[in-house]
C-alpha cells in the first residue's frame, strides 16, 4: 500500500481544527471508535455542539483566558477537548497521574481560573493553593487566531522543575502536516490513542487525526496491558500505534504477531536500545523511531516511512523542522515549536535567529540523520573522562539477564565522580560474568564501579525513564561490583 493524502477539500476550503468543518466535509466517515463502539463524525459534532451550549452556560467562551482540564482517554473527555477547540479557550492540561500537590503547584503557575472535568466544574480554590513562590503565568497576546495557544502542556520535570510549554493551533497544524509528509494517510488508517491526551504524543494523535479527518481509537489507561492492546489492534483494525519504550518491550514479550493491518509503530519518549530495536525488526514490525519534545509539539525528527531500524539508524528531520549541532547540543527551529513557557520567571526559550536549544546531546550522520546521546544534565564526569548513560544502559540491556538498566553519578573521592548502575533482572548474572560481557564493549571508565539491583526502574508520568528518582531508589542498595579498573583512557 502507498500512503494516500488527506480528504481532497475544495479549492476555497481550508482545513482547519474543527470538528464542524470535519462532520461539514465528510459525516459519514468514522470519528471516534471505543471499545468496540463507532462513532461518526456528525454524531460527535452533535454531542461536541451539546457540550458547547453547557460551556457557554457557565461563562466559558471565547473571551475565557483558558481552562483546565485531566487529559483522560475517554469519549468525553475527548468531547470536552474538542468543544474547547472549537471555542478557541486554551486548555491546561492536567496528566491524569499527577499527584494532588503537584497539580495544586501546576494550577498556580498556569494562573489558571476554571478547572472542568468532562461533566462538571470544579472550583479552583479547593485545589489550587493561596500562596505560591512563583508567579502565575500569563499567556502571550495572539498576533492572529493561528498564533492563539491551543494547550498548554507540561513537561515532565526529568532534568529539573516542570514547565508549562505554550503550544499554538499553528504549531499543531504544522505538526500534523509534518507527520502526514512521513506517513501519508490511507483510507483505512485508524490511529490507537495510547497515551493520554495531556501527554503532547496523545494530543498530537487526537489533532493529526481531526486535520485527516482519520478515526482516533481509545484505551483504557488504568494500565498498559499488552494483551488487551494486541486485542484493540486486532478488533478495530488498528493502522498506527504511539509507544514508549517501556510498552513494546511488554508487546514484544508476548511472543507473538501483530495483525498486518498495523502498518507504522511510532517509537518516542524515551531512547529506545538497540536490542529492543533488534527484536522488533526480527519479528518484521514496522517501527519507526522518533525524537520529539514537547517544546516542538511533538516530533522533531522521525525514521523515514518504510525503512528499518536494527538499532544504528538515526532520525531525519521532519518537514519544516531544522537541526543542528552547536557544542555538542541539538538545536531546532521551524513552524511546530512553541510560543514560550510558563510561569513567567523562565527567560525567552530562542535565540535572535529562533532556534531552541533542546539540552539534548546528540549529532548528525553524513546523510543528516540525527542521533541521540541523551541529556547534557546526566553526563557524568569521572577522572576527567564524559560518560553518556544511554551509551553503558544499551549496553547492560544487551546483555540476556539485564531487563532495565539505570546509570548515574555518584561521588568519589579519587575521579570525583564515579558510574553506578540500577539493574532489572530476575535472575542477576555473576559480577565476573557481567563484567567481562561490558569490558569486550565498553572503556573501563564506562563500567559501573558500583550496582543495585532493583525490582523495576522508576519513570515520569510520560513512561521516560527518571533517573533521579531511580537513584534516589538505588543508592542505599548500592554495591561495589567485582574490583572493575577505572584508569581513565584517552
Amino acid at each position: 500500500m502507498t500512503p494516500c493524502p488527506t480528504p481532497h477539500l475544495a479549492p476555497s476550503s481550508k482545513v482547519e481544527l474543527s470538528i464542524f468543518q470535519a462532520a461539514a466535509e465528510v459525516p459519514e466517515r468514522l470519528a471516534l471508535i471505543d471499545r468496540g463502539v463507532e462513532v461518526n463524525f456528525r454524531e460527535l459534532a452533535e454531542r461536541v455542539r451539546g457540550r458547547i451550549d453547557h460551556l457557554r452556560q457557565i461563562g466559558v467562551d471565547g473571551s475565557t483566558p483558558s481552562v483546565a482540564m485531566v487529559g483522560e482517554v475517554t469519549e468525553q473527555a475527548l468531547v470536552l477537548l474538542y468543544a474547547l477547540i472549537e471555542l478557541a479557550v486554551p486548555v491546561v492540561m492536567i496528566h491524569p497521574s499527577t499527584s494532588k500537590p503537584e497539580v495544586r503547584k501546576w494550577l498556580a503557575d498556569t494562573g489558571v481560573e476554571t478547572v472542568l472535568d468532562p461533566d462538571t466544574v470544579l472550583d479552583p480554590e479547593t485545589v489550587v493553593d493561596p500562596v505560591t513562590s512563583v508567579p502565575a503565568g500569563r499567556l502571550p497576546e495572539p498576533l492572529h487566531d493561528a498564533e492563539r495557544a491551543l494547550a498548554i502542556v507540561r513537561t515532565s520535570g526529568s532534568s529539573g522543575r516542570p514547565k508549562g510549554v505554550v503550544l499554538s493551533r499553528r504549531a499543531f497544524l504544522a505538526a500534523a502536516a509534518a507527520s502526514a509528509e512521513n506517513l501519508g494517510w490511507h483510507d483505512d488508517d485508524r490511529w490507537l490513542l495510547s497515551l493520554p491526551i495531556a501527554h503532547v504524543g496523545g494530543l498530537s494523535i487526537v489533532t493529526r487525526c481531526l486535520v485527516a479527518r482519520r478515526p482516533v481509537v481509545l484505551r483504557p489507561l488504568d494500565r498498559f496491558d499488552a494483551r488487551g492492546v494486541v486485542d484493540i489492534v486486532e478488533r478495530d483494525r488498528v493502522t498506527l500505534l504511539s509507544l514508549v519504550p517501556t510498552m513494546l518491550r511488554r508487546l514484544l514479550d508476548l511472543d507473538e504477531q501483530l495483525p498486518g493491518h498495523l502498518r507504522a509503530i511510532l517509537l518516542g519518549g524515551a531512547g529506545a536500545p538497540r536490542e529492543l530495536l533488534r527484536r522488533g525488526a526480527d519479528r518484521g514490525w514496522p517501527i519507526l523511531t522518533t525524537y520529539g519534545l514537547t517544546e516542538a509539539c511533538s516530533q522533531v525528527a522521525t525514521q523515514r516511512y518504510g525503512t528499518v531500524n536494527r538499532g544504528g539508524r538515526g532520525c531525519e528531520p521532519v518537514a519544516g523542522m531544522e537541526v543542528r549541532i552547536r557544542d555538542d547540543i541539538v538545536e531546532v527551529r521551524g513552524p511546530s515549536l512553541m510560543t514560550g513557557y510558563l510561569p513567567a520567571v523562565y527567560p525567552p526559550p530562542f535565540d535572535a535567529k529562533g532556534w531552541f536549544t533542546t539540552g539534548d546531546l546528540g549529532r548528525l550522520d553524513d546523510q543528516g540523520r540525527l542521533q541521540i546521546l541523551g541529556r547534557r544534565d546526566d553526563v557524568i564526569v569521572t577522572g576527567g573522562e564524559n560518560v553518556h548513560p544511554r551509551e553503558a544502559e544499551e549496553v547492560l540491556t544487551e546483555h540476556p539477564a539485564i531487563d532495565g538498566a539505570c546509570i548515574f553519578a555518584i561521588p568519589d573521592p579519587e575521579w570525583g565522580q564515579a558510574v553506578a548502575a540500577a539493574l532489572v533482572a530476575a535472575q542477576p548474572p555473576e559480577d565476573r560474568d557481567l563484567r567481562a560481557f561490558l569490558r569486550q564493549r565498553l572503556a573501563s571508565f564506562q563500567c559501573p564501579r558500583q550496582i543495585a539491583y532493583v525490582t523495576a526502574l522508576e519513570s515520569t508520568p510520560t513512561g521516560k525513564l527518571d533517573r533521579r528518582a531511580t537513584a534516589r531508589l538505588a543508592v542505599s542498595k548500592l554495591r561495589p561490583m567485582a574490583v572493575v579498573d577505572n584508569t581513565p583512557q584517552s
